[in-house]
Formats: C-alpha cells, sequence, structure tokens
C-alpha cells in the first residue's frame, strides 16, 4: 500500500509552492502552527488557505475546550470546503475523553482527522464511537512519542490491525522527525503520514548513493575549511 503525504504547515507562501507538488496528497494544520503563521483571524486564515488548496484534503482543527464549543465550531469548520476534515483532539486540556463529539460529528456524515493520538487503547475507544462509512483519519504522534524514549511502532501495529476492520479509516503517522519516518511508516502501511516542507524536500532526493553522499560529505568540510581560512 502507498503511504499518501499530507504536508503539516500554515504559511500561505509555503502553501502554493508544496500545493503544486505531486508528491503532496493534502495538508494539515493546526492552531499552533496558525499562530506561528501570524494568522490573526482563525476564519479568515483557514479560507485563504482553503482558497489555495480547494482540490487537496486539508485539516483545520477546533481549539474549544469543551463538548457543546468543540461541536460548533466543528460544524462551522466543516461548511468552509468540501475538501475539509476537522481536527477533533482525542481528549480536551482536563483529559476527558471526546468520543461523544466524535460520534455525534461522524454521524452527521463529517469528515474527521482525530488527532493527539499516542496509543491503540485510544485507537480502539475512537473506533467504538464511529460507523463504518464516514472517513476518519486517526493522528498518532509518533515523533513526541519516541522523544520520550518510546517506541511508537508498536502503537502503530495495534491501530493498523484494530483499523483494518473499517475501510473508512486512515492511520497516520504524526509528528515526523527525519526523512527516514517515511519509509518507516510505508513499511508498516500507514496510509498517510503529515510531513513538515523542509522534510517533504529531503524526501524528493531519496536515492543518493553511500559513495555520492560520502564525497557530498567530505567536499563540504573541505570548502568550509578553505572559506574559514584554517591553518593548521
Amino acid at each position: 500500500m502507498k503511504t499518501k503525504i499530507f504536508c503539516d504547515i500554515a504559511e500561505l507562501n509555503q502553501i502554493k509552492k508544496f500545493h503544486k507538488k505531486k508528491i503532496v496528497k493534502g495538508f494539515t494544520t493546526n492552531p499552533s502552527l496558525m499562530r506561528k503563521a501570524g494568522a490573526k483571524d482563525y476564519k479568515k486564515y483557514s479560507k485563504s488557505i482553503l482558497k489555495i488548496c480547494s482540490t487537496k484534503p486539508v485539516s483545520l482543527e477546533v481549539f474549544a475546550d469543551d463538548y457543546v464549543n468543540m461541536k460548533k465550531q466543528a460544524m462551522k469548520i466543516n461548511n468552509w470546503g468540501k475538501n475539509v476534515y476537522v481536527k477533533i483532539p482525542v481528549v480536551n486540556s482536563k483529559g476527558q475523553f471526546t468520543g461523544k463529539v466524535i460520534n455525534e460529528l461522524n454521524n452527521l456524515n463529517i469528515k474527521l482527522n482525530v488527532t493527539a493520538v499516542y496509543t491503540a487503547f485510544q485507537t480502539k475507544k475512537i473506533l467504538q464511537k464511529i460507523n463504518k462509512k464516514t472517513k476518519v483519519i486517526i493522528s498518532i504522534f509518533a515523533g513526541r512519542a519516541a522523544d520520550t524514549g518510546k517506541d511508537p511502532v508498536v502503537e502503530f501495529k495495534k491501530s493498523l490491525k484494530l483499523a483494518k476492520k473499517y475501510k473508512n479509516v486512515e492511520i497516520l503517522w504524526a509528528s515526523v522527525r527525519e526523512p527516514y519516518n517515511y519509509i518507516q511508516a510505508k513499511q508498516l502501511g500507514c496510509h498517510l503520514i503529515t510531513v513538515p516542507p523542509l522534510i517533504i524536500e529531503k524526501i524528493e532526493k531519496f536515492g543518493k548513493s553511500f559513495d555520492k553522499l560520502t564525497l557530498e560529505t567530505v567536499r563540504t568540510f573541505l570548502i568550509d575549511s578553505k572559506k574559514s581560512k584554517f591553518k593548521i
């Protein structure tokens, strides 16, 4: 199975650039990326993204922290475009499972990207709240898990096995740390991986031989030593 690459981004000029790339099949963003990109008006900024990217899937996240407002925001975001996936965190800031809102939005045929997932147990809880028709992405944060010294691959294997019966569910490798994560995601059979721009550009250059890499590395050291006019 081919693992589709989504670009994790919020800067409008970068979205314009990466939307043109065939390797990029969709986009994901979040409130933190939006803030970093300088967004002041969430709705207006989101619609600017959707104006650039009207044909590929775009995941836009709610930022409410309670059931009522989370659902309200999700309904509004869903109406911004047919290619929109509404991102819902698996729990709120109090650690409460958002299963109720996931269930209700799913039954309204709203495409969801359930985010901030780390365990197969969370995947199981999500699957218990959805139907087998409406599209759902489950985003498992591999990089952040690995940052704590834990192996995320174990959770992916279990989650993929659990989701096998759901043709409408895609498992996404999130929080990429290096280009090789793409190879890992492919080997596992992940449906999707969301990747920042710089790493996408490195993935596009896959295939260099070790001999070529050795030469490039040595030449870089030589050039830098000459530029610095080093002497021993």
